[in-house]
């Protein structure tokens, strides 16, 4: 019987070039390496493009008609972490440094052989999946403060061995000011992490789920072991030694 097992999808690869045999080619190659490549042959068409669809790389040229290729990196970095492998015909180290220090994830000449350049994508490649995995390492980490546990893979919380039920904002909150412990959070800061929807500067939300999470922690406003209030500024989380 034929295997029911689906193959996992190519990588969707943009490359944004204006020499067209050049795409032709590099498309080729990489097509039969297993990746997929959308092509775009100037920068406002590849920007365009970078920011309707997911790409898991981008191969950026430098002299682009419409747009030069660190204009469209700079547009893509206000919304997007996605890797970016430029290309110079020129190769000067100004050009290098100046796409480096705009957000470009490796640099290559337009001498490449497509070997070369199958090596650094997928060392791009690698890299970022290194990086998005510790990064989810980090949002998953365990946070301790005291005898207060909070689990975010599991969204759970105990306090002295026993679990708390929380909302997912009151949740949130908790783990947003356990995060910063010994740092003060300002209530715009708590509202973008926690509340995730426009607010009116004198919004009050923060407040009501502060002192629902204190109810459930058993905290007193008054005299906080947990949450204290920095007036005219925000909250937060004390450390053990203040308590």
């Amino acid at each position: 019987m034929p295997s029911t097992e689906s193959s996992p999808a190519p990588l969707r690869l943009l490359l944004i070039e204006d020499d067209v045999r050049l795409c032709h080619l590099v498309r080729d190659y990489l097509a039969g390496m297993g990746y997929a490549v959308s092509m775009a042959h100037s920068g406002p068409a590849g920007l365009e493009l970078a920011l309707q669809q997911s790409f898991q790389a981008i191969i950026l040229d430098v002299m682009l008609p419409g747009m030069d290729g660190f204009e469209v990196l700079r547009r893509l970095r206000i919304h997007s972490t996605v890797p970016v492998l430029m290309l110079t015909g020129r190769g000067e180290e100004a050009d290098r440094i100046v796409g480096l220090e705009m957000g470009a994830d490796d640099y290559l000449p337009k001498t490449f052989s497509t070997r070369e350049l199958l090596a650094r994508l997928r060392a791009v490649l690698r890299r970022s999946a290194m990086t998005e995995a510790a990064g989810a390492d980090r949002r998953n980490a365990p946070v301790a403060v005291g005898d207060l546990f909070i689990d975010p893979a599991a969204h759970a919380v105990t306090l002295s061995g026993e679990p708390v039920a929380l909302t997912r904002q009151e949740f949130d909150l908790l783990l947003s000011l356990a995060r910063a412990s010994g740092r003060v959070k300002t209530r715009e800061q708590l509202l973008l992490e926690v509340a995730d929807r426009d607010f009116e500067i004198f919004d009050r939300s923060i407040d009501v789920l502060v002192a629902a999470l204190r109810k459930k922690l058993g905290d007193d406003a008054k005299a906080p072991r947990w949450i204290e209030t920095i007036r005219g500024v925000g909250y937060t989380m004390k450390r053990p030694e203040e308590t």
